[in-house]
């Protein structure tokens, strides 16, 4: 008990970036709670409550969820970028109700920026600078004793500030060398894994396998752990975490790992998710952030998922194939750049990847940044493609002046995002809006695959000249179906107009005629040889074909897509659309197209159903999970041309 005889009630509060159906594994505070209640003191003492939030819930929801059930004595916020302006608003409202509580801000976005913070928000009291686990634990101790909240010069690694007002910052914590003194939320139930139907409530399960990262970008805070030697879990909890997972049929473990395939304990660890997955059937899929350097165990870790079926998607995280830009992000001599090695073994081996670009790196161009997408383009046709967001604590970010950058804070999030460089001024960045909202919908989340490397071989046009075809055509048209896609001036750039522009792209039957309405005329005109036009309609008719099924729309009753739902003998259910018929082999030919086989096409009727994996509604906004739900053929018949 403190020193006023009651319980304290302690709330660690998360929100994640995206709005979905499901949760999202709330890791970080997991680990707070794990952390204090290991202390017997604070077991004795406290209540640790979680409040878990989605991407989607609004402050005044939050407000209501948190306040209604009373108030806390101290409230500690996950603070990101996507949630800065939420929680101060919170901040605001918590003072009102118990002046003399404390608030408590860490994460990426507020380490080591308590000037900023206690400049702009009077109701933060201290900001944790650093890994939070163990600094909260001697906050929550010292709040427990009846220290002042201006009194905390003993606590390493917070700034708060003292009874004059004054911004006062403690030193640095040293990083936890021995990760296993962090318990897990998992092994320990201070996270609830289950709904209360008994089904697994989270998107996917989250996972860290280790911490750090030995590089030094200039635009990354990974962690706030950049430039450092990288600290591993110990295997046997990590394992322990695979079989509750497995348990718990948990279709998806994602790493929060910094470069996943670069330590020798990365192999164990899916050597372990191998086993589980041979014993539960659980977990199928692992997403992660790969190693910038592609060493032997990377390569084994590859074949050790493809031997096994285990699905990934494998990232070249480039950001730029620009020399100037690479070397101002501290990337010239990685040998990451050294990409088309790796992506024709990649190919040879039948695995599929992406690849990662920054638009907005100073040395970048509007015209080398096109140039070099449709380079990597004509290997890696999938390329995510991101603003540059300059982040606190980054080299960006120090030498801000230096780049010249022009910055506009998000209008719901905190992000400074580049509008201007000395090398891009505000008309290019304008233009490339445009670029990327299609680069982005389009080809990052696999609308269209296989059409890329076609149209390429037989017109010429690279990736970027069809996507801005699109973007003018579309932008051209005054049918109410295109208007839905989210295109207005003042929308581009806002991070709400990906998931819009996708939702509507997938619920909208009158854009099938249209999106064939722009390829009659912008594509066919270019393509004289009537063979070779009949062929590519074909595969641009199969990529649109088997864009992901929106649920629940569909099921609701959205006739255009006609497919209906059917469940696997594994459990797993799918949309089928039944008996399609295509005037070539297309399934046969783009596996060819993947493997740049550009044998002319003979033409050979086949019927196919095509299998959706359900659930995609739940995945809209991030492209690394919607490749999951792509159609996927079975043959029924065959006939060619000859009879």
């Amino acid at each position: 008990m403190n020193e006023t005889g009651h319980r304290a009630r302690v709330w660690l509060v998360q929100k994640g970036v995206w709005d979905m159906i499901k949760e999202s594994l709330p890791l970080a505070i997991g680990y707070v709670k794990a952390v204090c209640l290991a202390n017997e003191q604070i077991r004795e003492s406290a209540d640790v409550e979680i409040f878990n939030f989605s991407g989607g819930d609004g402050t005044s929801a939050m407000a209501r969820q948190l306040f209604n059930q009373g108030t806390p004595d101290m409230i500690a916020f996950s603070v990101l970028g996507w949630n800065y302006r939420s929680f101060t608003a919170l901040s605001e409202t918590f003072k009102q109700l118990n002046p003399d509580g404390w608030v408590v801000f860490g994460g990426n976005h507020v380490a080591n920026q308590g000037d900023r913070v206690f400049r702009e928000h009077l109701d933060v009291d201290v900001v944790v600078n650093g890994e939070g686990e163990l600094t909260f634990q001697d906050l929550l101790l010292a709040y427990l004793g009846g220290r002042s909240k201006h009194e905390l010069s003993d606590v390493d690694g917070i700034s708060y500030r003292d009874g004059a007002g004054a911004v006062v910052t403690t030193g640095t914590r040293p990083r936890i060398q021995d990760l296993s003194a962090i318990p897990s939320p998992v092994l320990t139930n201070v996270v609830p894994l289950v709904d209360r139907h008994g089904q697994f409530r989270y998107d996917v399960a989250l996972m860290e396998t280790n911490r750090g990262c030995p590089y030094s970008c200039a635009f990354c805070y990974w962690g706030g752990a950049i430039g450092q030697k990288v600290r591993t879990f110990p295997r046997d909890r990590l394992r322990e975490e695979l079989e509750v997972f497995a348990f718990h049929k948990v279709d998806t473990v994602v790493l929060c790992d910094a470069n996943f395939g670069m330590l020798p304990a990365d192999q164990q660890f899916v050597d372990d998710l191998i086993e589980m997955r041979a014993r539960y059937g659980y977990p199928r899929a692992l997403e992660t952030s790969w190693a910038k350097n592609k060493s032997k165990v990377f390569y084994r870790i590859v074949e050790t998922l493809k031997e096994h079926g285990m699905c990934s998607s494998l990232t070249l995280a480039l950001q730029t194939l620009n020399d100037a830009a690479l070397t101002g992000m501290r990337r010239r001599n990685m040998r990451v750049n050294d990409w088309e090695d790796l992506v024709e073994w990649l190919r040879a081996a039948n695995l599929d990847c992406y690849a990662e670009l920054i638009w907005g790196a100073p040395g970048e161009t509007y015209e080398s940044f096109l140039e070099g997408y449709d380079r990597l383009a004509r290997h890696v046709p999938r390329i995510a493609t991101y603003p540059l967001i300059v982040l606190p604590n980054t080299s960006y970010h120090e030498h801000r002046d230096e780049h010249g950058f022009v910055t506009v804070r998000g209008e719901r999030d905190d992000f400074e995002y580049v509008i201007a460089t000395k090398d891009i001024s505000l008309e290019d960045n304008e233009r490339m809006q445009r670029f990327l909202l299609w680069a982005r919908t389009v080809a990052e989340n696999v609308v269209l695959r296989h059409t890329w490397h076609a149209l390429l071989t037989h017109t010429g046009m690279t990736q970027s000249q069809v996507l801005l075809s699109m973007s003018r055509w579309f932008g051209r048209c005054t049918h109410p179906a295109a208007q839905g896609l989210n295109l207005a001036d003042v929308l581009l750039g806002q991070p709400s107009a990906i998931p819009t522009f996708l939702r509507h792209l997938y619920t909208e039957p009158r854009l099938d005629e249209l999106v064939e309405l722009w390829w009659r005329e912008q594509i066919e005109p270019m393509l004289r040889d009537e063979e070779v036009r009949g062929f590519l309609f074909e595969v641009f008719r199969y990529d649109w074909m088997t864009r992901p099924v929106y649920d629940p729309s569909d099921i609701d009753g959205v006739s255009h897509r006609r497919v209906v739902l059917v469940t696997e003998d594994d459990g797993i259910s799918y949309y089928v659309r039944r008996n399609q018929a295509f005037a070539y082999d297309v399934p046969t030919m783009v596996s060819r197209i993947e493997r740049q086989d550009d044998r002319p096409p003979e033409r050979c009727e086949v019927v196919v159903d095509i299998w959706y994996r359900a659930g995609m509604a739940g995945n809209l906004d991030n492209h690394e999970m919607a490749a999951h739900f792509v159609g996927q053929p079975r043959c029924l018949s065959r006939r060619s041309a000859d009879g």
